[in-house]
């Protein structure tokens, strides 16, 4: 197993919020997407990847380094790229490039120059007049510059135009075509996964539901809709989420457990990553002890 990212065992505990037992394995060549509700642990787990806080107990393992011994070493060969990127405003894209470029030995010019060009990035403009979407391409450009092998994206096509979005998610596919690096993004827009993520990792209350390759996860499970009658105490323990409305119920199972427990009575149909979220997600009272 060539693993870019092992996290195990991982503990942080604040006063009203904790990260419980986090266990996440990342290949190399793969996207990860990373997925919860708001206040789910989705950032405070990149902080952790990053370094930015420290864990209170578990293990954290970049290119199979500890960061107790190797930060300065495993952050030359990460790319960071945020939902808010925070540059000064009054520089332009030169004068910023040139004040980043130093923090990095593996800096590349050529690379840079080539990403310049294909993002049409304007050198001379202020980075206060950039939009957000060129924003992005700027700060992708940058973690793309110095050979980052992993690249870790929180929330990046938040608040960008469709256009914009699937451009960027064509620029992370065509990344992956040099199988050494990965890509681990966290995001509340599913969508995007459905297109570009190997593996779904969802996250809720600080406990991971579960981390599994996506193509897996659209077979083992299946929406069902049906009406309200066909409900009853025997089968109730296949819904792994369930919702009413005056029609009749949706509600998310495995697909090998739907095939046992009904016939011809139901609808069945592929579920998007967005419904494997909400109906993973739900608390107890909206799921099947209405009936």
């Amino acid at each position: 197993m060539n693993n870019i990212l092992e996290i195990s065992d991982l503990y942080k505990n604040y006063k009203d919020f904790s990260l419980k037992n986090v266990n996440i394995s990342l290949e190399r060549g793969y996207i990860m997407g990373f997925i919860g509700p708001n206040g789910a642990g989705k950032s405070t787990t990149i902080k952790l990847i990053m370094n930015l806080i420290k864990k209170d107990s578990g293990s954290i393992k970049v290119f199979d380094l500890d960061y107790e011994k190797h930060e300065i070493e495993i952050k030359e060969k990460i790319g960071f790229v945020y939902d808010e990127n925070y540059y000064y405003e009054e520089l332009t894209v030169q004068e910023m490039k040139n004040i980043i470029r130093p923090f990095y030995h593996h800096w590349d010019e050529d690379v840079f120059q080539k990403y310049v060009k294909d993002f049409q990035l304007p050198l001379k403009k202020q980075i206060k007049h950039l939009s957000k979407g060129m924003r992005m391409k700027f700060s992708l450009a940058i973690a793309l510059s110095h050979h980052a092998e992993l690249l870790i994206m929180d929330e990046p096509t938040s608040g960008l135009d469709p256009l914009v979005r699937s451009e960027l998610l064509d620029i992370l596919q065509s990344l992956l075509e040099d199988e050494n690096k990965s890509v681990f993004f966290s995001t509340h827009i599913t969508s995007d996964l459905d297109k570009v993520a190997d593996y779904i990792t969802l996250i809720h209350d600080g406990e991971i539901l579960l981390s599994q390759a996506k193509d897996e996860l659209i077979e083992e499970y299946c929406v069902v809709k049906g009406d309200k009658e066909i409900l009853d105490t025997e089968n109730r323990d296949i819904w792994i989420g369930l919702q009413l409305n005056q029609y009749g119920f949706e509600a998310l199972a495995r697909r090998m457990d739907v095939k046992n427990h009904f016939g011809g009575a139901i609808l069945i149909e592929k579920p998007t990553i967005e419904d494997i979220m909400l109906f993973f997600t739900k608390g107890s009272g909206d799921r099947v002890s209405s009936y």
